[in-house]
């Protein structure tokens, strides 16, 4: 349910042709201590739920996604602009999501303590259990608007925690989509409270003494302010990456490039975990960017609800200028653009860069749009130390049929995951994920999410 002024709305636009979607209504400031008194009653309701409950609340849900899922897809395609295809893929892993979500609702537990394994207490028996925390603030980004929201709700439902959900200004439907299905499944309507607004908004509900935890993914800007308001709370952030893929001279070049490809130009390479920076060894080097640039050129950008379309818009016009002009800025410092780097409206094409000084933003930050650069090196040590090079990490990718070398390198690299043989983009909805260097705090990942959102509690029986 949303609690939001009637008279006061926000317009989503489709960012491929700018029609309108549809609107959600706005929660000024002034109502957020009803949002929060709103959810008090919903965490008393959500603690209250036994597991079986829960359980049986995420599978229906699922299941009903699972129904729902060509209108789920479509949806996805009007509000985030990712390609049809790119949109079943999400609304299939939100499924996934969910169902682990139930699982771990019922599996999930605490276990025995030895108490009279020490000494002088021999007598004593006990155990812990995971206990919800109580409210959390769930802030969600645009790119998975709803695998990323069934990765905030599931494991706090799952934990019997109530929710205060913001999502993306630029998808909110999906988010309401989502939670009508729970709450059709069952879930008491209180439980999960949907807001919509700006960012005092946010900046009240995070500040709010009541909440326990925040669970954020966005920027590094908004994380950063997130931490300075929240006070003496959890917070989980996935700020973000900038995902360096190596591939060494012994490695199955076309199989290495068609899964670069894939890895730097899906969701139009918003894409947290997404390919940026293919740093490939100099003996293979031009094979490998002959192959690459083919491959990126015949892919088709355009119209995100044709069957045809590989990459679609990015999420507006101004996202759109920005990566456009930090491609201009690699390129006045020297960079060469290999293909693409033209713009349509909001549609970016597909871009790959060689030559990026390490000093430019395309090699040192996220670019959050179809830009992938291509970086020749030496040795093993070159290569670590440059995909090392910038203060962030989440995944990284390498390619080699070496085993010992792929396991030197996944031990060397700092990132929160390392695909071996895969682009860096790989990931299932039961792993731990997270970032590594600066920026990172907690793990998503449905099971090590549910233990970022619950809290032990030791029960002790002195016999």
């Amino acid at each position: 349910m949303t609690i939001a002024a009637p008279s006061s709305s926000l317009e989503v636009r489709n960012p491929f042709d700018d029609t309108v979607v549809g609107h959600v209504a706005l929660t000024p400031v002034d109502d957020v201590p009803a949002v929060l008194a709103r959810a008090r009653v919903g965490a008393e309701l959500s603690r209250g739920l036994s597991r079986f409950a829960r359980h049986g609340v995420l599978e229906r849900a699922a299941a009903l996604l699972r129904e729902r899922s060509d209108a789920a897809s479509a949806l996805i395609v009007r509000e985030a602009g990712k390609t049809i295809r790119q949109a079943r893929k999400e609304v299939r892993r939100a499924v996934t999501t969910l169902s682990l979500s139930a699982e771990t609702a019922r599996s999930a537990t605490g276990e025995v303590i030895p108490f009279d394994a020490f000494e002088g207490s021999e007598n004593r028996k006990g155990w812990f259990t995971r206990e919800p925390l109580g409210i959390v603030v769930a802030i969600t980004p645009y790119n998975d608007a709803l695998n990323l929201v069934a990765h905030k709700l599931g494991p706090a439902l799952a934990g019997g925690n109530a929710v205060v959900l913001k999502p993306s200004p630029y998808t909110p439907l999906m988010a309401e989509f989502l939670v009508g299905i729970l709450i059709e499944a069952g879930l008491p309507d209180e439980i999960v409270t949907v807001v919509h607004g700006d960012r005092e908004v946010a900046a009240a509900l995070v500040a709010a003494r009541e909440v326990r935890m925040v669970s954020f993914t966005g920027g590094f800007a908004t994380g950063e302010a997130i931490a300075r308001g929240a006070g003496l709370k959890r917070l989980a952030m996935e700020l973000g990456g900038n995902a360096p893929v190596i591939v060494f001279d012994d490695a199955d070049v076309p199989q290495a490039v068609e899964a670069c490809v894939s890895g730097a130009f899906w969701a139009a390479g918003q894409n947290c975990v997404g390919a940026q920076r293919i740093l490939v060894q100099r003996g293979i080097f031009e094979a490998f960017r002959a192959l690459f640039v083919d491959a990126a050129a015949a892919l088709r950008a355009g119209d995100p609800a044709d069957e045809a379309t590989d990459v679609g818009p990015v999420i507006t016009p101004a996202a759109a200028l920005t990566a456009q002009r930090v491609v201009d800025d690699a390129v006045r410092a020297g960079a060469r653009v290999l293909v693409g780097h033209r713009l349509e409206g909001s549609v970016y094409s597909p871009t790959v860069v060689e030559g990026v000084p390490l000093s430019c933003e395309l090699w040192a930050d996220e670019a959050f749009a179809p830009v992938v650069v291509l970086a020749p090196f030496d040795d093993e040590d070159d290569a670590v130390a440059q995909a090392n090079d910038i203060e962030y990490a989440l995944h990284a990718g390498t390619f080699t049929r070496d085993l010992g070398r792929a396991l030197r390198v996944a031990d060397r690299l700092e990132a929160g995951g390392v695909m071996i043989n895969d682009s860096s983009d790989y990931r299932v909805d039961s792993m731990p994920f997270g970032g590594a260097k600066f920026g990172s705090m907690g793990r998503e990942g449905v099971r090590f999410a549910y233990e970022e959102m619950t809290q032990p509690k030791v029960v002790c029986i002195n016999a």
